[in-house]
C-alpha cells in the first residue's frame, strides 16, 4: 500500500511538471515516460488523464483554503502582527501556493477541453472564495484601524490583491534574479502606491497623457464586417485561443468550431503559429501605438503611468480575447516561431525608463528590488483583472487602479 501511495505521488508530480511546462495536451504516455511507468500501469492508479487533472486541482484549491484558515487564525490570535504585515504575508503565501501548484493554476485559467466531465468543468470554474474572504476580513480590520483609506471598495481591493498574487504563479516560467521578491513588492505597491506625493493625483484627469490615450482609443472602433472565409475564420480562431489558451487549442478544435476540415483551415490561413500571428498582429500594433502616443505626450511621468492604466483597462474591454491570448503566451510560452513576446519586452523596457524618470523628478517612490523587478511589478499591476472591469465598468476600474497603483490603498499617515 505504501508503495502504491508513493507511486501515485510520483505520477502526480510528473504530471504537474509536464502540465506546467507543456500545457494541457500532455498525454498519459508522456506522464508515464516522465515517471518511468508504462502507460498501461498508470490505470492502476488513475483511471484517466482527467482523473489526474482533477486530483491536482483539488489539492491546489485545498491548499488555498488552508492558507485562508491560517490567515484568519493568526489575525484572531492574542498578539497578531501589524495589519499591514498580515495583508502582505497572506499575499506572498498565495503567490507561493500558486507557484507550487502552477499546473493546476493554469488548468483552471482556461476552459477545459471539449468533452470534459461536469466535475472538472465545475472545479475549473470555481472562484477561490476562501482566500478572497480572508483577504477581505484583513482589509476590514485595516479599515477599522485607519490603515486602509475610506472610499475604497474593499471587496474589489481584496479581489485585486488575490488575483495579482495568483498571477505570480502563472508567470513563473519567466524567471530572473530577484523573482522571490516580486509578491511582497507587488502587494506593497497596491498598498502604498508609486506616487511620492498624494496631491499630484488631483491633476491626472486633465493630463495631456490621458488625452492622448483617449485619442488612441477613438481609433479602436469596430471595423465593418467583411463576409469572407478568412476573416470569419480569424474571428473563430480568436475566440478559441482565448477560451482554451494557445497551447490548449488544436487545428482540430478550430476546424470543429468553424464547421470545416483541418485541411481547409490550413489552406485559408495556415499553420497554428500563422493563425496566432494573423489574429494578434493588428492588436499588438494598436497597443504599441497607444503606448507611443501616451509616452510621447507632454505630460509628467506619473500622468503617463495613469494614462497607461486607463489605456489597458479599455483595451481589456475592447480586445478582451486578444488580451487573453497575450496572457496565454506569457503563461504557457508557445513555440518560438512566433514573436508575441516582443510587445511585452518593449513595454517592460519603456516602463523601466518611465519609472526612472519619475523617481528622478521626485514624483515616484518605489522601494525594494532592482529597477527591472520594479518595472516588471508595475507592468503586471497595469493589467486589471477582467472580472473587475466587466463587473464594475471602465471608470470604476480606473478609479481602483488609481487608488492602488498610483496612490496606494493605505493611509500614508497611519501609525505616525
Amino acid at each position: 500500500m505504501a508503495r502504491d501511495g508513493s507511486r501515485r505521488e510520483e505520477i502526480l508530480q510528473a504530471a504537474a511538471s509536464l502540465f506546467a511546462s507543456h500545457g494541457s495536451r500532455v498525454s498519459l504516455d508522456d506522464i508515464g515516460k516522465k515517471c518511468g511507468v508504462l502507460g498501461g500501469s498508470l490505470y492502476h492508479h488513475f483511471e484517466s488523464k482527467e482523473a489526474i487533472v482533477i486530483e491536482l486541482v483539488r489539492r491546489y484549491q485545498a491548499d488555498l483554503d488552508r492558507l485562508a484558515e491560517r490567515a484568519l487564525e493568526e489575525a484572531g490570535g492574542q498578539t497578531p502582527p501589524p495589519i499591514s504585515d498580515q495583508i502582505v504575508s497572506l499575499g506572498t503565501r498565495i503567490a507561493a501556493c500558486a507557484v507550487q501548484h502552477r499546473a493546476a493554476l493554469l488548468l483552471t485559467v482556461y476552459e477545459p477541453a471539449s468533452g470534459a466531465s461536469e466535475e472538472l468543468v465545475e472545479l475549473a470554474g470555481r472562484t477561490p472564495m476562501a482566500i478572497d474572504a480572508a483577504m477581505l476580513e484583513l482589509l476590514r480590520t485595516g479599515r477599522e484601524s485607519g490603515y486602509i483609506r475610506s472610499g475604497i471598495d474593499l471587496g474589489r481591493l481584496a479581489e485585486r490583491l488575490c488575483r495579482s498574487m495568483l498571477h505570480v504563479g502563472a508567470g513563473v516560467l519567466h524567471p530572473g534574479p530577484g523573482n522571490n521578491r516580486v509578491p511582497a513588492l507587488k502587494a506593497r505597491i497596491l498598498l502604498n502606491g508609486v506616487a511620492a506625493d498624494a496631491s499630484a493625483v488631483s491633476s491626472l484627469d486633465g493630463s495631456p497623457a490621458l488625452a492622448a490615450a483617449d485619442l488612441t482609443m477613438a481609433t479602436w472602433i469596430e471595423e465593418p464586417s467583411v463576409d469572407d472565409n478568412a476573416t470569419n475564420l480569424r474571428n473563430i480562431v480568436r475566440s478559441e485561443f482565448a477560451r482554451r489558451g494557445y497551447e490548449g487549442t488544436t487545428l482540430r478544435d478550430i476546424a470543429s468550431a468553424a464547421g470545416i476540415s483541418t485541411s481547409t483551415v490550413y489552406k485559408w490561413i495556415g499553420s497554428k503559429d500563422q493563425l496566432l500571428l494573423s489574429v494578434m498582429g493588428d492588436f499588438s500594433q494598436r497597443i504599441a501605438t497607444g503606448w507611443d502616443n501616451v509616452l510621447e505626450s507632454k505630460a509628467s511621468p506619473l500622468e503617463k503611468l495613469d494614462a497607461l492604466l486607463w489605456l489597458d483597462i479599455n483595451a481589456l474591454e475592447r480586445f478582451s480575447d486578444e488580451v487573453k491570448i497575450m496572457l496565454s503566451w506569457l503563461r504557457q510560452t508557445p513555440p518560438t516561431a512566433q514573436n508575441l513576446g516582443h510587445l511585452y519586452l518593449d513595454q517592460l523596457r519603456r516602463l523601466k525608463t518611465l519609472i526612472s524618470e519619475g523617481e528622478e523628478a521626485g514624483e515616484m517612490n518605489l522601494v525594494g528590488g532592482t529597477s527591472n523587478i520594479r518595472a516588471r511589478c508595475v507592468l503586471d499591476l497595469i493589467a486589471m483583472p477582467e472580472t473587475i472591469v466587466r463587473s464594475s465598468g471602465t471608470r470604476a476600474a480606473h478609479a481602483l487602479a488609481r487608488d492602488t497603483v498610483i496612490l496606494g490603498a493605505a493611509d500614508p499617515t497611519w501609525g505616525s
